[in-house]
């Protein structure tokens, strides 16, 4: 049988564990991706204990308190705090979401807590998105018209307004696109979930007049093919969005347009 292994610079070692804090209440182990560019050291994993009487109950505030109290050289992204900026998107308990939606008590045992999946690692839960950012700057994410422009705003009725529902809210954290094999194996040149989603949205937008340049952008063997409804994206969405069931009604737009 074939054994395969990582490279030895690549395999997690073990870490630091941290002292564990005085306190009568009950404390939450947290095992932590640790990696720096700063030194030659391997991937670690660090070990650390919270009080979680002593800070309010999302997965972020305990990433707070550890980095305020214990190990102010721990490295993370996040600003908005409600699940609204995408920011603190990453891998917990097994699966990609944000850490400030993701209840503390949700977890049984020890929270493992690593960087978003199949993403180059800035430095420890830091995913470097440069590649994902230009994949939606691709689509050209904004209102394209050739029509002069109203004096006060494009009108748009109600029904045309609400099919954009479960599309303008994806917040681009990446969680449904790093959970999708093809985007793993192909992610340089797959626009994955996210980005495709975003595209739908704009194709979807009846105010939008570049309906067809759009069409022609995505229509790629890898750029929209590569996806095979693997469903991984609607799982991982922390807005309960489909991006495989937008991926699909980009697909039958193109063959509605040949006949």
């Amino acid at each position: 049988m074939v054994q395969l292994r990582l490279p030895k610079n690549s395999r997690i070692g073990k870490g630091k564990t941290w002292p564990t804090p005085v306190s009568a209440a009950p404390l939450k182990e947290f095992r932590i991706y640790r990696w720096s560019p700063d030194d030659t050291q391997n991937p670690r994993i660090d070990t650390y204990f919270v009080d979680t009487s002593d800070c309010a109950p999302m997965v972020l505030d305990a990433l707070i308190l550890i980095k305020s109290k214990i190990d102010p050289t721990l490295t993370f992204r996040r600003s908005c705090r409600e699940g609204i900026c995408g920011s603190c998107a990453m891998n917990i308990d097994g699966t990609n979401t944000l850490a400030c939606t993701k209840a503390i008590a949700d977890v049984e045992g020890a929270v493992n807590i690593y960087p978003l999946p199949h993403m180059p690692v800035v430095k420890d839960l830091v995913p470097d998105l440069s590649t994902f950012y230009a994949q939606h700057a691709s689509v050209k994410p904004w209102l394209q018209t050739v029509t002069p422009a109203p004096e006060k705003e494009w009108r748009q009725s109600p029904g045309d307004r609400a099919k954009l529902d479960g599309l303008y809210e994806c917040i681009l954290c990446a969680c449904c696109s790093t959970s999708c094999p093809s985007y793993w194996w192909n992610g340089d040149r797959y626009l994955g979930p996210a980005v495709l989603l975003q595209a739908f949205r704009w194709l979807s937008d009846s105010r939008d007049e570049a309906k067809g340049e759009r069409l022609d952008n995505v229509e790629d063997p890898f750029r929209l093919y590569r996806c095979h409804t693997i469903m991984n994206c609607a799982k991982a969405c922390p807005k309960g969005l489909n991006p495989a069931k937008a991926i699909a009604e980009i697909k039958e737009m193109l063959i509605e347009r040949q006949l």
